[in-house]
């Protein structure tokens, strides 16, 4: 009994494949692998692309930040940017000052202070929509990531399952426990194991540092409104003395 135990081992090693062992699979099983298979492509797809972007945003962000405070002409760096901010902190950049050349804060001579305080709403709303939006944009397709580490697994033990039922059915069919009956029901549970860790393990590795990275950045570009609000303060103050000395 030993012997023919062993040798039906190596016959189904000889003759499975371990892509005979998955086409042979049932249909049910093939859809699940194909699925995690999908699943872990395009998650693969994400992690690359926003490996690209988050490195391209750090870079662009320093050089602006170089160029922002290295002493020159605010209107000139806005003049340099145009309507082509590379990076959310040339965007929100751009908004404020665009809000800031809106300003009637020189014409006419009624409630200038009042003005002068709607100016500063109306830049630090324009900067938070324009550093709302950016953040979104960089959070586009983290969702997918998220949903994959979590779904994955649970579609796999799913198959896992079926590949188990799959196991008894074909024993209780042949009426024997060898190694052949039992080994394309085992198979296919251990196949939607692996390709469901193979799917979650990078989906969630690669959620969590790309929300890390992105909430340092986010704090970033709060401290960095922070300041220019408080620059554009001092500009607006400045104007409106400037205009209530000259009797306007």
């Amino acid at each position: 009994m030993e012997s023919q135990a062993l040798a039906d081992v190596a016959q189904t090693a000889n003759e499975m494949s371990l892509w005979d062992m998955v086409w042979s699979s049932d249909t049910i099983t093939k859809v699940v692998m194909i699925g995690l298979i999908a699943a872990s492509v395009w998650s693969w797809a994400i992690i690359l692309e926003k490996l690209a972007v988050l490195r391209q945003v750090r870079n662009q962000s320093k050089k602006f930040e170089e160029a922002f405070w290295s002493g020159g002409s605010l209107d000139r760096l806005f003049e340099a940017i145009g309507n082509r901010p590379r990076d959310p902190m040339s965007a929100i950049f751009v908004a404020a000052m665009r809000e800031w050349k809106r300003n009637t804060l020189m014409k006419g001579k009624t409630d200038r202070s009042i003005r002068g305080v709607s100016l500063q709403q109306r830049i630090e709303k324009a900067m938070t929509v324009s550093c709302e939006k950016e953040l979104d944009s960089l959070d586009t397709h983290l969702g997918f990531l998220a949903t994959t580490g979590s779904v994955a697994p649970l579609i796999g033990l799913f198959g896992t399952v079926w590949g188990i039922i799959n196991s008894f059915n074909a024993i209780a069919i042949t009426q024997s426990n060898s190694l052949s009956a039992m080994a394309p029901g085992i198979a296919e549970a251990l196949f939607t194991t692996a390709f469901g860790l193979i799917a979650a393990i990078p989906a969630v590795v690669a959620y969590n540092t790309f929300s890390s990275a992105i909430d340092r950045y986010a704090k970033t570009l709060d401290n960095f409104m922070a300041e220019f609000s408080t620059i554009l303060s001092r500009e607006i103050d400045a104007t409106t003395l400037k205009a209530d000395l000259a009797g306007e």
